[in-house]
């Protein structure tokens, strides 16, 4: 078995573990807690981590956004009851194994490509650099605050405060998730016709490169004059260079959102870069 099928089973047992590892340090933690709020906290915990349970079994984007909210909490869980006085290194190793295994590229590779057609292969793109680099820690943390908060608040009897937060948070929560699930459908996708760039950050709609338009696909150079596709993303960035231009839509910040362009070279940057190479050379793709 290759290591690209064997790493989501080693993200279902590492997270089916947490059950055994950060659970009884989150009982412990909760038992000074009054009975509502121990209630409360329990049952949220276990539908949590069945749903993520569920969601790791079945590869699909949405699952892969499900484990990426999810495995964070995890580790914010293992670290709040040890603060507390109630943790243990195995909540904090196995729960740090769950996060480091759920934010693998190669975990992502298998979860983007379970609802794809056979001669279909879908390469995620890497996180534009703000998000990388601290504001998707900042997303997450409100994202998962509000509600957490306002049903602890409710089950201590807080009703005023636990009802404001909880109608302050959902909502938020809503859509922070939604911009966060856009990071999991942000693909390049090798088609029999040839390449689509499916970014929803970047691009209006997709777009398709006909394989009879391509000349190279290969790392981007210093210097290059390619229209920049890339977000700031860190790592290696590839360059798509064609015969002739594509009419596309890239989408841009402030009042006009979309901007008409028609580039023969682009940039940008998967996750997995030797993968996407490996792929385009098995398809007959000009790769240099």
């Amino acid at each position: 078995m290759s290591l690209l099928r064997l790493l989501p089973w080693a993200l279902r047992a590492a997270w089916a573990v947490l059950a055994f590892s950060v659970g009884p340090a989150l009982g412990a933690a909760l038992d000074p807690r009054s009975q509502a709020v121990q209630l409360v906290a329990s049952v949220a915990a276990w539908g949590v981590w069945g749903v993520v349970l569920a969601a790791t079994l079945v590869p699909h984007p949405v699952s892969l956004t499900v484990v990426r909210a999810a495995a964070p909490a995890a580790v914010a869980t293992a670290v709040a009851t040890a603060v507390d006085g109630h943790g243990s290194p195995l909540a904090l190793s196995t729960s740090s194994l769950a996060l480091a295994l759920a934010f693998l590229p190669e975990v992502g590779t298998v979860f983007v490509n379970g609802p794809t057609y056979p001669n279909e292969r879908r390469f995620l793109l890497r996180a534009p650099a703000p998000l990388a680099l601290g504001m998707l820690a900042l997303v997450w943390a409100l994202a998962a605050v509000g509600p957490v908060a306002g049903l602890l608040l409710v089950a201590a009897h807080q009703w005023v405060a636990g009802g404001i937060v909880m109608a302050a948070g959902v909502p938020l929560s809503v859509v922070l998730a939604r911009a966060m699930h856009g990071l999991s459908r942000r693909w390049l996708v090798f088609v029999p016709a040839g390449v689509v760039l499916h970014d929803p950050i970047a691009l209006a709609d997709p777009v398709l490169f006909r394989r009879q338009l391509i000349t190279r696909i290969g790392p981007a150079a210093a210097d290059t004059p390619a229209l920049d596709l890339t977000q700031t993303a860190l790592g290696l960035a590839l360059e798509l260079t064609l015969t002739e231009e594509v009419p596309m839509l890239r989408t841009r910040p402030g009042r006009h959102r979309t901007e008409a362009v028609s580039p023969t070279r682009l940039l940008f940057t998967p996750t997995r870069p030797g993968a996407v190479l490996r792929e385009a050379q098995s398809r007959g793709l000009p790769v240099s």
